[in-house]
């Protein structure tokens, strides 16, 4: 268990950086709020799903038996809007949208969620929360719905850091009916002819909010580890899964640790269709590859903002082909037979083994992916130095450096494994870099480089070193 201690994160409930501690032993569950499916997903949605998908990746890699739950807002004003403009059922509007998102995670290599949890299929969990909340008076029932009286919860606005005062004036539908501008629905009763379900307090749709305490105390309990989202979900959406889930239990805290994700502007405005800025994932997936987009997100650390930009994306590719090389000029060493270390490899084997060290530092280190990613690059370096110098190494050194290389790049979630070029274009490219060496002695340089220019243009890369020639074959930009 000492392994577990050495992770500290930061809470938004206590405003500190604190020692993680799962609260049942070595089992953690985490929550994180998951997207309204009446649109594409966006690159704001890619920032904090990506960001969990290493939390969960880490928590894993360090022993923790992990369940992770992200739901899916199957239910929503939103969603029966567009769905009434495409004329089609809310429903299966939500399962199309879904179905995108689901696409999008998988391009983004996001697997670490055991369970995807759409609101609709927990009404019965809705409605006993309701229930209760109302037998022990903190709702109460108006022709319009069901409301929550946060005047009954003395934490409301503690986990914001906002007097209850000042929330009452923010994000707030107005509603004559209710005792207090700030309660927010529980149910919401709703004409006939539109989308809803039959309850006991009318027919209609359940609130935001009740949706993700249903599913998380359903599969957690009434108090679990890490609840974990978009920054401005802080309020009104979190201050009010506290407030319900609580004066539900009677346990605190409901969640005790809550992570909160930064940001993400589109040259420093907010992202929205009226501006004609909103950038899909499929959209930069499909232009850049999942492993540019992952990179430029964790090279942030996750509770500052991130302005997105195209120029800083191309910046984020470059980056990424240090890390592309190397992958492939470990590859192309000639093993020795021998078992003899040398002085080069003794200084690889320093690097990239300080390197590592450095990278599990950095994570432990309220999850810091910007230094683990720099710990990486690091890495890299080393190796490409090193294969500027030498074309051969010892086993010991070839497989020390590959095990820490593919170690960091499983935690950051990144698919660079040398082993996706496979061995017939290896075969292919080492024919090739044969016959252009040759051209090349022969000083015919006009056929030498329209080889080099030809095998640029397909996204192979040609590298003269001191050592021979070397290549690797980078992430394409797709036109």
């Amino acid at each position: 268990m000492g392994t577990f201690a050495k992770l500290r994160i930061y809470n938004t409930r206590t405003r500190s950086v604190e020692d993680f501690r799962p609260l049942n032993g070595n089992r953690v569950f985490m929550f994180v709020c998951g997207p309204t499916v009446y649109d594409y997903s966006h690159v704001g949605h890619a920032r904090v799903f990506v960001f969990f998908d290493v939390v969960a990746r880490w928590l894993r890699r360090l022993g923790y038996s992990l369940f992770y739950i992200v739901n899916i807002t199957d239910v929503d004003d939103k969603i029966v809007g567009r769905a009434v403009e495409e004329g089609v059922d809310p429903l299966e509007l939500a399962r199309r949208y879904e179905k995108y998102f689901l696409e999008d995670m998988i391009s983004l290599n996001v697997t670490s969620p055991n369970l995807y949890a759409r609101a609709s299929e927990y009404l019965r969990e809705i409605f006993e929360q309701i229930e209760v909340l109302l037998k022990r008076g903190h709702a109460y029932t108006t022709p319009t719905g069901v409301y929550f009286d946060i005047s009954t919860f003395r934490d409301y606005g503690r986990l914001s850091g906002r007097d209850p005062e000042e929330l009452i004036v923010h994000r707030i539908e107005p509603e004559p009916s209710k005792r207090n501008p700030g309660d927010f629905a529980l149910w919401r009763v709703r004409p006939r002819h539109e989308f809803g379900w039959e309850s006991p307090w009318g027919f209609g749709r359940p609130g935001w909010h009740i949706e993700d305490t249903a599913i998380s105390i359903r599969h957690f309990g009434p108090q679990y580890d890490i609840h974990g989202g978009a920054v401005e979900l802080i309020f009104p959406h979190h201050e009010a899964e506290v407030a319900q889930a609580e004066s539900f239990s009677g346990v605190k805290p409901f969640v005790n640790f809550w992570i909160h994700v930064g940001l993400l502007t589109v040259n420093g405005e907010k992202m929205s269709k009226s501006l004609g800025n909103v950038v899909s994932i499929r959209d930069v997936v499909g232009k850049y590859g999942a492993n540019t987009l992952r990179l430029y997100l964790l090279q942030t650390h996750y509770r500052s903002p991130i302005d997105f930009t195209w120029e800083a994306l191309e910046n984020a590719r470059r980056t990424l082909s240090r890390i592309e090389v190397a992958y492939a000029r470990l590859k192309q060493l000639e093993i020795r037979d021998d078992e003899r270390v040398t002085d080069d490899e003794l200084i690889l084997l320093s690097r990239v083994e300080r390197s590592k060290a450095n990278f599990d530092e950095s994570m432990n280190n309220d999850l810091n992916t910007a230094e683990a990613l720099a710990a990486y690059l690091d890495a890299a370096s080393a190796i490409n130095e090193f294969t500027n110098k030498r074309s051969d190494a010892s086993v010991k050194t070839v497989e020390t450096a590959t095990t820490i290389m593919s170690y960091m790049s499983n935690v950051l979630g990144l698919t660079v494994d040398s082993t996706t070029q496979g061995a017939l274009l290896d075969e292919l490219l080492r024919v090739v870099v044969d016959v252009r060496s040759e051209l090349r002695k022969r000083r015919l340089w006009d056929l030498s480089d329209r080889i080099r220019d030809e095998l640029r243009r397909l996204g192979i890369e040609l590298q003269d070193t001191s050592s021979g020639t070397k290549w690797v074959v980078r992430s394409l930009r797709k036109k």
